[in-house]
């Protein structure tokens, strides 16, 4: 009997022995390490990387920068069932434990033990909290011995709410969002106080393995690591049976762009972002600053769906060019989600345009299946605009066959097969008395092309620079009435030191003596080129410069009566501002606050208002005949499609350049001035008939529509110095008289076509037109230079 004691005894004594010893050494460890452990300043004083936010004047959120997407929130903003969710997913017994959990501890090794491997932690919040601030992710004992240290002390001197505050803030989550604040707008688009029980379970879910439970990446995984939150939470008794049920079957709508804000503004967020590094340099991204524009949402949306719709209709005008590109499927089956979507993971969808790839092709139908696992059929309805490209005659190259990628449409009347267009546009909108800018659409989808074509592409305007060379003769005393002859003209190749020019009306007919009001209403390009010959070329570059034009990209040629110069949107934004506010120089602008973390003003614009005398640059006079010569380019001109909005104060000029290279539509009501431009990047023909009254005013009139409702109708005020006389027979042969200034003489007479009138002196000295009149094909960030084009109006 003694003998089979001490058998059972030996053992006891050699295993408490071992764990006094173990107590003992770790005992030790702690008296020698502890004073050792970092200082918990960092927890203490939490000062997080918050991102730079772009904000629209109204409050909206439309860009963020910074190398960590983070919203900081207080522990008592986190909504309960967030933190139910986080408590059952990580660690249940938070609120008891000392930093380490002895009770998870013994469960967890015994469940190693019994599986015969390494299964599960025991990692707490707190000590996961040590780990993301102090520790590396090694595995090894010391490590965490160091973890278990490190968790008592940061229990010692911060509360159980201040711990999981640091949490919830802290932890990673995947899509570059740190802490669930950031995460819920990553995944969902959603404030943490609007999340489902779902939802929470879904993020909840996340900080065991963000990559592995990536609902974007990884849906399938992500969606069984959320059930298994769900039943956690049932069992604490956090959620009861109904809500379980209810959670368990909702359908999550997932962001699979997290970049994705609810105003699409991303060139505006871009130019704000390159304004406040400016200001702020090194500590742009990571101090919380934020940037206030002067954009409205409402203003935004309507030019980004103007911009996009415009651009789809031209591009529809001009046929489907077949397949995007073709992904190998030969090794992928239909059931393989993972791969499809990793096939498919260059090639991001493009707003409403969806990425999807060909898995069945016929006359009748496709089926392509999209990213995230959905298979959608394309009846004969949808095939229409591709149909040429499902021919069995069609190129091999563009046909759409098994592994074609395209791009799809979800209309009421079910998915259609379009594509991304290749051609870009542009449009800005202004207040023309103080410049702040109302909305800016610089491409049509910045992912694909962050060029910006409203700030950065210098074209040739055409006849939408007409404008300023008939304001420039009203200062050399011609008046709306002058009568000017559109019939052709020729430059012989001594006068033009290369070669013979011969100048066309876009429309091929003459009309013979017209007045200014009317030629500027048809856009004819013969009178633009006999004023500009009569004031003179050096005079004409030198007086656009009061519209902010660059006289380097405008040079002194007759050519420039054809706006064969180059500008940009946002030059004739701020040049048309002048005829919409009464003659005034004002400077666009787009940010117009910058504050830091905590609300401070860092940076503000107070910009001078259109009545300041100093920023006068034309006669009052000028700009009244201006804007009522382009109020008749709407009424009865190369804008009547602009009717349509049913206004009577709406003023502008199209403009169209040789081979309808360019189209632009420049206008306002005197609230607002809207420049559209639409034209390839690698300057290409548009395609026949696609003047600026074609293609870009569309745009202007979308946007106007949405921009002008409920704004009542208003007009410039008649300025004192002109009298009326009577003018030359309006288009119907009616009697007709308009403007001139008082001192002026009676309108300028006829100038004849034969013999040409002889060149001032400020053309003497101005070198011949170049040529030859086609403007070669050039990178848009290149300056062509200036050719004679032939404005269409």
């Amino acid at each position: 009997m003694p003998s089979i004691l001490r058998w059972i005894l030996y053992p006891v004594v050699v295993l408490v022995g071992l764990v006094l010893l173990a107590v003992a050494l770790a005992g030790l460890v702690a008296v020698f390490a502890y004073p050792n452990l970092p200082s918990l300043d960092v927890l203490t004083d939490y000062r997080p990387k918050i991102p730079l936010r772009v904000y629209t004047a109204d409050g909206y959120l439309i860009g963020e920068f910074g190398e960590e997407r983070r919203n900081f929130v207080r522990i008592q903003d986190v909504p309960q069932i967030m933190k139910q969710a986080i408590l059952a997913a990580e660690d249940e017994r938070f609120y008891q434990h000392p930093g380490v959990d002895t009770i998870g501890v013994m469960r967890a090794a015994w469940s190693n033990f019994s599986s015969g491997g390494k299964r599960q932690g025991a990692s707490t919040i707190t000590m996961q909290v040590a780990r993301n601030f102090f520790l590396s992710s090694e595995k090894t004992v010391s490590r965490k011995l160091y973890e278990a240290l490190l968790s008592f002390k940061i229990e010692n001197n911060l509360s159980k709410d201040e711990i999981l505050q640091l949490y919830v803030n802290q932890i990673y989550l995947g899509q570059r969002a740190y802490g669930f604040s950031a995460a819920a707008h990553a995944y969902f688009g959603k404030e943490l106080a609007d999340l489902s029980i779902a939802e929470a379970a879904m993020l909840a879910g996340l900080p065991k393995a963000p990559s592995a439970f990536n609902p974007v990446a990884n849906p399938k995984r992500a969606a069984l690591r959320q059930q298994y939150v769900l039943r956690r939470m049932h069992e604490l008794r956090f959620v009861n049976d109904r809500q379980l049920a209810e959670a368990q079957q909702e359908k999550l709508h997932i962001r699979r762009d997290p970049e994705e804000f609810p105003v699409r503004a991303d060139y505006v967020a871009e130019m704000a972002r390159q304004i406040a590094y400016e200001h702020l340099h090194e500590d742009t991204y990571s101090h919380g600053a934020k940037v206030i524009t002067t954009i409205t949402r409402a203003d935004q949306m309507a030019a980004y769906a103007a911009v996009r719709k415009g651009v789809m209709d031209y591009d529809r005008r001009h046929g489907y060019r077949g397949a995007e590109a073709y992904i190998d499927l030969s090794n992928i089956r239909p059931d393989q989600e993972e791969a499809l979507d990793e096939a498919l993971q260059d090639y991001p969808d493009s707003d409403e345009l969806r990425t999807a790839v060909v898995l069945e092709a016929s006359r009748k139908a496709v089926k392509a299946y999209r990213r995230g696992g959905e298979v959608v059929t394309i009846g004969a309805d949808g095939l229409r605009f591709a149909a040429p490209m499902i021919d069995e005659k069609a190129p091999p190259t563009k046909r759409l066959r098994r592994g074609a990628l395209i791009r799809i449409v979800k209309l009421d009347r079910g998915w259609e097969i379009s594509q991304l267009p290749d051609v870009e546009a542009g449009f800005v909108s202004a207040n023309p008395r103080d410049g702040s800018v109302r909305a800016l659409v610089g491409g049509f989808d910045f992912e694909s092309n962050k060029f910006n074509h409203v700030t950065q592409a210098w074209r040739q305007p055409g006849s939408s620079f007409k404008p300023f060379i008939y304001s420039a003769a009203l200062e050399k005393g011609y008046s709306p009435s002058s009568v000017v002859d559109d019939s052709p003209i020729t430059f012989s190749a001594e006068e033009t030191g290369s070669q013979v020019w011969e100048p066309k009306n876009y429309d091929g007919k003459y009309d013979g003596p017209i007045s200014l009001r009317t030629a500027l209403a048809r856009s004819k390009n013969m009178v633009s080129i006999r004023l500009l010959k009569s004031i003179g070329a050096r005079y004409t570059q030198d007086y656009i410069g009061r519209f902010g034009f660059d006289a380097e990209r405008n040079p002194p040629y007759l050519t420039m009566a054809l706006g064969a110069g180059l500008t940009t949107p946002w030059h004739m934004l701020s040049a048309y501002s002048v005829f919409a506010n009464g003659g005034y120089k004002i400077e666009p602008y787009i940010v117009k606050q910058i504050v830091d973390g905590n609300g401070k003003v860092l940076a503000q614009v107070d910009p001078p208002s259109a009545g300041d005398a100093q920023l006068r640059v034309i006669d009052a006079r000028n700009a009244y005949l201006m804007d009522s010569m382009m109020h008749d380019v709407v009424r009865r001109g190369t804008a009547t499609r602009a009717l349509s909005l049913r206004r009577a104060d709406l003023a502008g000029k199209t403009g169209t350049t040789n081979e309808y290279i360019d189209a632009w539509f420049c206008g306002y009501q005197p609230t607002v001035v809207g420049i559209a431009w639409i034209g390839f990047d690698q300057p290409r023909k548009l395609g026949t008939g696609e003047t600026g009254g074609a293609a870009a005013l569309p745009i202007w009139i979308s946007y106007m529509d949405k921009a002008l409702k409920g704004v009542p109708e208003s007009f410039m005020d008649v300025p004192e110095g002109l009298t009326r006389v009577r003018s030359a027979p309006d288009p119907a042969g009616r009697e007709a008289s308009d403007l001139i200034y008082k001192e002026d003489l009676p309108a300028v007479p006829v100038l004849p076509a034969v013999p040409e009138p002889p060149p001032s002196s400020a053309d003497a000295e101005a070198p011949a037109p170049p040529s030859p009149p086609t403007p070669p094909a050039a990178p848009i960030r290149e300056a062509p230079p200036p050719v004679p084009p032939e404005p269409r109006g």
